[in-house]
């Protein structure tokens, strides 16, 4: 019986150890399980930090993308307050072209621009407007242009076409990754062409003075180029992911070889990104320029600008 009972308790220990054994290796499997789920989260971890983070705001890539074109129309009221000396009178003749003929109805332009980021801080960018009126009126007394009278209760045609260009360089001395403030330098050119056409009568030089020859028809056409300098200031605001904002005031004075003038250009606006590429966008635009020339086929004064709103499509690449 003794030997019995020893082998028993003999045997119950060996059963104990086991068990231990057992508890023993499923504690350290459990330890290794859970070290190896730490450092597969942790590897995880640090892969997802390492990678390139990726881009999820488009205002922001507006501010890095190679190219951002914008193109849209403009809903804008224009102001012409032109006057021209002939070469048979002493004095000037002023018209005003929105009184005479109503050109300053609101009507729908176009205006678009390109911008190549040559390096982040570094821009080239090519704007350009257009804009062409044409009304009919019949007038209630003799309008002056020029060296031609056109006479009371005649029809006459007003028509005028605006050109601008204007090719900058921009040079961003202040950039964050959410907006940038950029000086710019460059060349702005206003094409106008003012046209009147009608039953006219041309005023000629004579001997004895000036004297009047009637026209059955005249058309009288003056064109007013005037490149100018372009300095002024640009900015731009990611404001969130898809509100991008900018701004740019250009304001110059110049009076150089029988020309002289000064303009201002006045712009801001608002985009909504409502892709990864492009978005639609709001804003207003003033415009003003004031010209003498005493030379070419232009020879007075030029008043000319518009204002308004603009809706446009922007795209970044």
């Amino acid at each position: 019986m003794k030997l019995s009972t020893t082998s028993l308790m003999s045997s119950d220990a060996y059963v104990a150890h086991q068990q231990r054994q057992c508890r023993s290796g499923s504690s350290a499997a459990s330890r290794q399980k859970s070290l190896f789920q730490a450092s597969l989260i942790g590897g995880l971890l640090a892969l997802s930090a390492a990678a390139p983070a990726r881009a999820d705001s488009p205002t922001e890539d507006l501010l890095n993308d190679r190219f951002v074109i914008a193109v849209g129309g403009f809903v804008v009221s224009s102001t012409i307050n032109g006057s021209l000396l002939g070469s048979a009178n002493t004095s000037d003749q002023t018209i005003n072209f929105d009184k005479q003929f109503g050109t300053d109805a609101n009507q729908t332009r176009w205006r678009g621009e390109v911008l190549w980021r040559i390096t982040p801080t570094q821009h080239v960018r090519f704007s350009y407007f257009s804009n062409d009126i044409g009304r009919t009126r019949t007038i209630d007394q003799d309008l002056a242009w020029g060296d031609y009278t056109f006479k009371a209760g005649g029809q006459v045609t007003a028509e005028t076409k605006f050109r601008v260009y204007e090719l900058t360089y921009e040079f961003a001395f202040l950039r964050r990754p959410n907006y940038e403030i950029a000086a710019v330098a460059g060349i702005h050119l206003d094409d106008l062409t003012l046209k009147l056409s009608g039953d006219a009568s041309l005023t000629v030089d004579t001997p004895t003075g000036p004297v009047q020859q009637p026209t059955m028809f005249t058309s009288s056409s003056h064109s007013v180029p005037a490149p100018l300098p372009v300095f002024g200031f640009r900015g731009d605001w990611a404001v969130s992911p898809h509100v991008y904002l900018d701004a740019s005031a250009q304001i110059f004075s110049l009076s150089y070889q029988g020309i002289a003038g000064n303009w201002s250009d006045l712009r801001a606006g608002a985009t909504w990104m409502f892709s990864e590429h492009f978005g639609l966008g709001i804003g207003y635009n003033r415009f003003a320029t004031h010209v003498d020339v005493g030379k070419g086929s232009f020879n007075g004064r030029l008043n000319w600008g518009y204002q308004g709103l603009l809706i446009y499509l922007r795209g970044g690449f």
